[in-house]
């Protein structure tokens, strides 16, 4: 695989049991690009480590006035520089090449683990360590793959020229062949330590991470509620942790690196010591003296790899642990699905909770609890819960599927399923781009991007748009920020809504879609909802009275089961558990029957609807 290459067809399926085997599995799947990286490297690290007895060679011939010697000598010198300048040009590129190729295809997989997982990731795994993976550890996954055939190489070479020190001068070639182990693993015992160190400063700088993404991603609410100051102390204090971890974890590597640099100049002294006595007393030529000499010098260089192989492992060991625990979640169901693709229509149904949406109705469901509705909306997507993670109290059994038309949802593909039945939560995500780009999905193509931003009352939200957007004539051209952070919450939420109205699915489940809306906005949202959908399922998870007015049945979910089924001013008068919720009526005025107080202090639904809308041109017109 060459880089031009990328993306891969299909980038495998890993074997993420463990971090280790992750290393492993990618190393074996990229053989052919570490045996050309093993290759290059042995041509350039024999080249260079045969200069020693070139020059050892050399300097014996002038020693010994043989030219032809020293003129075989320089073309051996020729051939060498030559195998050098080859061999390191091809090694870096090989090695850049299976670097790149390695991230690429963990890039690949995290890509496709979280187009699969959708909603589930976040449920199991931070979102700041999710980024941590996708960015950071995807290069020091990459940098140990490709340095494993560089290490390899390197110590193929140590091996070599020890033998041939021996074999050449025994009497010398002795002492660097007892040395360089000693070099070799001089630093093992401190390797642990140094990688705890650097395992904790990963481990704080995850969190410092996903502290920076939760504070970016509230600023906005926090600078409304004064909190600006108090996480940007947290954040300044998980910062100076990562620079405190950082520098106890370089003082280790530090003293790693200054043994590499002692023991070998100890060796060296050792050697010259010998060397200078064997010569003296006639042992052994000058030329032979050099060359050991030399060789001792110069196989500092493929040491060096020892180190940086060590440094590799320790900072990739964690990173691919934390992309193989990503790689190794699972959906709870299969997403290839054991019926072939199709469209179904019909009643959903869901056995968990007993909760009916006929087909072609607007069906609203109260549950009370926002994390009970939110799971619940999940489930009737096809989302159900990962394997292991216990319903919660409020949440109905996961026995059985949801069925759409009695086909069980999680028997059909994940893209069948996607396609029928949409799911938008109740903190949907806008990519960044124009709002042509954001309202340009798969769709039937009955609903236009005009009406469906008419339906959610997206008017402010174009104009505020165009004035943000001075280059953009067309509002449809304006361009939308990451997350659509310079939007308002409820901007943002009719957006969102706008889209999944674009798209016009079979099924269509809102979960809270106009819980930052103010009540005149929501009024005119419920009535274009109603309007735009008719003939279509919809279900809307809300407590909103103006949503539930409007709905042609609402449903009371109480602890997991469908507990009353009617109109909203039919449950509002009969049921006590629907009025408790709707209207937050307490208990103390239930007991004594006062009558609950409308949402706003005192303000009917129609006055309160009124204000609303006053407050609201006033907040435009500033």
């Amino acid at each position: 695989m060459q880089i031009h290459d990328l993306p891969y067809p299909d980038p495998g399926v890993p074997d993420a049991r463990s971090g280790p085997r992750f290393l492993w599995w990618l190393g074996r799947n990229q053989l052919g690009g570490q045996l050309k990286a093993l290759a290059w490297g042995l041509l350039h690290f024999v080249a260079v480590s045969a200069l020693p007895f070139c020059v050892g060679t050399a300097v014996q011939a002038v020693i010994d006035r043989s030219g032809t010697r020293l003129a075989a000598t320089g073309a051996l010198m020729a051939l060498c520089g030559a195998g050098i300048a080859l061999g390191e040009t091809m090694l870096h590129r090989t090695a850049v090449t299976n670097w790149i190729t390695a991230a690429a295809r963990v890039q690949q997989l995290l890509a496709r683990r979280t187009a699969l997982l959708g909603a589930a990731l976040t449920r199991r795994v931070a979102a700041g360590e999710v980024v941590a993976v996708s960015t950071g550890d995807v290069e020091k996954i990459g940098w140990f793959v490709e340095a494993v055939s560089r290490f390899t190489a390197a110590a193929l070479t140590v091996v070599l020229v020890c033998v041939g020190l021996v074999v050449y001068q025994p009497a010398l070639g002795v002492i660097v062949a007892l040395g360089v182990p000693v070099l070799a693993l001089a630093v093992l015992p401190l390797l642990p330590r140094a990688t705890g160190r650097a395992d904790l400063q990963r481990e704080k700088a995850g969190r410092a991470t996903e502290l920076a993404s939760d504070t970016v991603a509230g600023l906005r609410v926090l600078r409304g509620i004064g909190g600006e100051d108090l996480f940007l102390d947290r954040y300044r204090r998980a910062s100076q942790e990562v620079r405190r971890a950082a520098v106890r974890s370089a003082r280790m590597w530090s003293l790693i690196a200054a043994i590499q640099v002692l023991l070998p100049g100890l060796l060296l002294i050792a050697v010259v010591w010998r060397g200078v006595l064997l010569a003296r007393d006639g042992r052994i030529d000058v030329g032979e003296l050099v060359t050991v000499y030399s060789a001792v010098m110069l196989l500092a260089y493929p040491l060096r790899h020892f180190e940086e192989i060590a440094m590799a492992w320790s900072f990739s060991r964690p990173s691919a642990r934390r992309a193989a625990r990503v790689l190794s979640l699972h959906r709870a169901t299969d997403s290839a699905g054991s019926r072939p693709p199709q469209a179904p229509s019909g009643d959903l149904y869901d056995p968990g909770t007993g909760l009916l949406a006929p087909e072609g109705l607007l069906t609203a469901v109260v549950c009370g609890d926002p994390d009970a509705a939110g799971r619940l909306a999940e489930r009737l997507g096809g989302h159900p819960c990962e394997p292991g993670e216990a319903p919660r109290d409020g949440d109905a059994v996961h026995g059985e599927s949801v069925l759409l038309g009695n086909v069980p949802l999680d028997d059909l593909p994940l893209d069948s399923a996607r396609a029928a039945v949409l799911v938008q939560d109740k903190d949907p995500v806008l990519l960044s781009g124009s709002l042509r780009e954001l309202l340009d999905v798969p769709a039937s193509g009955l609903v236009g991007a005009e009406a469906a931003l008419e339906a959610a009352r997206c008017g402010d939200v174009l104009e505020a748009l165009a004035q943000g957007s001075l280059d953009a004539e067309d509002p449809m051209n304006a361009r939308i920020t990451e997350r659509g952070r310079s939007l308002s919450g409820g901007q943002r939420q009719r957006l969102a809504l706008a889209r999944s109205l674009v798209t016009d699915p079979e099924v269509l489940v809102l979960d809270e879609p106009t819980s930052a809306v103010d009540s005149h906005t929501e009024a005119g949202i419920a009535q274009g909802l109603r309007a735009l959908r008719a003939g279509r399922t919809t279900v809307v998870l809300t407590s909103s009275p103006l949503l539930l007015d409007n709905a042609d049945r609402v449903v009371l979910v109480v602890e997991g089961r469908v507990a009353a089924v009617g109109a909203h001013r039919e449950l509002l008068s009969g049921e006590p558990r629907y009025r408790t919720v709707v209207t937050r009526e307490t208990d103390e005025e239930a007991a004594a029957g006062i009558a609950p107080r409308p949402r706003n202090g005192g303000l009917t639904a129609d006055d309160e609807a009124v204000l609303d809308g006053v407050l609201h041109d006033i907040e435009e017109t500033a």
